[in-house]
């Protein structure tokens, strides 16, 4: 199947819905790490059946075995790059022709960079935003015409509090998530037509994930989550709620609202307190080579649910 299939073929290839014990059909990409393999362990817990998918086929395999354990239905493995159409369309085609429909898609697949504007090699920028926007709108293309053949379904990507604001040294991904973000809300706008079929971003501040350890950087050090710190079991729920409850936009933290409101509101005052800030509570006392981390391979080694960092 592919993206131009047509809607007549789609609704022909869904017809007969094969989920054991009829549970939801859940597609989570970047679901080896981090929020991605959180929300897919919180599907399980509620007896999805799950197609997991990220780069790494090693630590998907992990991912894979909790979810089994959690309480998965069924679980479905597709090593794939959000880069990669083909890839994609092949675990979309993977859901549909396994269990026969595909009712919710968790989007988390993301990386990271550090450094100044002028600092950042100009490939590594490109990959970051390119992870974020062109790999989203990869995902988009293959999910929507069997969501909207289905005439229902949730897609929910996770998105960041610095879709919202900017920090400095995080210009890389600043403009991935703001770039991604429009995307998410245009597409929020040409699908009012089909009010069955629900997109949702959730937005989370700061949270204890290994994307921090896996960044680019050329600072001479890691970063780390900046306070107050949620755990990637938290945004999680959050996502799989907005399947009940679904949301143009869900600030994942309590005080993303208030920083939210001090960028629009007072930007002089933003502007200066942001860098010092940032340098306090968001980057770690390490020392570091320039790295390009898991931005073009992943690290299968610093994969995991959590982060070395306390979260709430």
């Amino acid at each position: 199947m592919t993206a131009e299939t047509t809607a007549n073929d789609v609704e022909a290839a869904l017809a007969v819905p094969t989920t054991p014990g009829g549970g939801q059909v859940v597609l989570v990409i970047g679901a080896s790490s981090g929020i991605g393999r959180a929300s897919a362990i919180e599907f399980a817990r509620r007896g999805a059946s799950l197609v997991l998918v990220s780069r790494s086929a090693t630590t998907l395999a992990d991912a894979a075995a909790d979810c089994r354990a959690a309480g998965a239905a069924a679980v479905e493995c597709v090593p794939a790059d959000v880069l990669d159409p083909a890839q994609v369309q092949a675990a979309v085609d993977r859901a549909t022709g396994t269990f026969g429909r595909l009712d919710v898609v968790v989007h988390a697949a993301t990386v990271m960079a550090y450094g100044r504007i002028e600092d950042v090699q100009p490939e590594v920028f490109e990959r970051v935003v390119d992870t974020a926007v062109l790999g989203t709108f990869n995902v988009f293309r293959a999910t929507l015409p069997v969501l909207r053949a289905q005439r229902r379904g949730h897609v929910v990507v996770v998105s960041s509090l610095l879709a919202s604001i900017t920090a400095p040294t995080m210009g890389a991904y600043v403009t991935a998530k703001w770039g991604q973000l429009g995307l998410i809300r245009t597409l929020q706008q040409e699908l009012r037509e089909l009010p069955d079929v629900h997109v949702s971003a959730v937005a989370p501040g700061g949270t204890t994930t290994p994307i921090y350890d896996q960044a680019a950087t050329v600072l001479g050090n890691t970063g780390h989550p900046p306070p107050p710190v949620y755990t990637p079991e938290r945004v999680a729920r959050a996502v799989a709620d907005r399947v009940a409850n679904p949301r143009r936009l869900k600030q994942s933290g309590f005080l993303n609202p208030v920083i939210i409101a001090g960028f629009r509101l007072f930007p002089p005052v933003f502007d200066a307190l942001v860098g010092p800030l940032l340098r306090v509570f968001g980057m770690s006392r390490d020392t570091v080579p320039p790295t390009t981390g898991n931005v073009f391979a992943p690290v299968p080694g610093k994969e995991s649910t959590r982060g070395d960092y306390w979260g709430i």
